[in-house]
């Protein structure tokens, strides 16, 4: 299987450093985990889009688009929950 890599927007970047401490590694250490594997269990496609994802870790979401035909997974947003998928 291919491995895929990761990209990080600035603005994804901006608001993982303004999360818990005691989160960020959770986090990380499950955005690192989509290079091996893109599309975990628990994985949901986001309505309105073709290449729009997100995985949960605890109350916090990672929202990220997959380009699969150039093997790169593009963190979008990590928020917590009630503010993930506000525009």
């Amino acid at each position: 299987m291919a491995t895929y890599q990761i990209e990080w927007k600035k603005s994804a970047l901006r608001e993982l450093r303004q999360l818990e401490r005691q989160v960020v590694p959770r986090i990380v250490a499950a955005v690192d985990s989509l290079s091996s594997q893109p599309l975990p269990s628990g994985v949901a496609k986001l309505q309105g889009s073709q290449r729009t994802y997100r995985i949960r870790i605890g109350d916090y979401r990672v929202i990220y688009e997959l380009y699969e035909s150039l093997l790169v997974v593009q963190i979008v947003r990590v928020r917590h929950r009630k503010d993930a998928y506000r525009r």
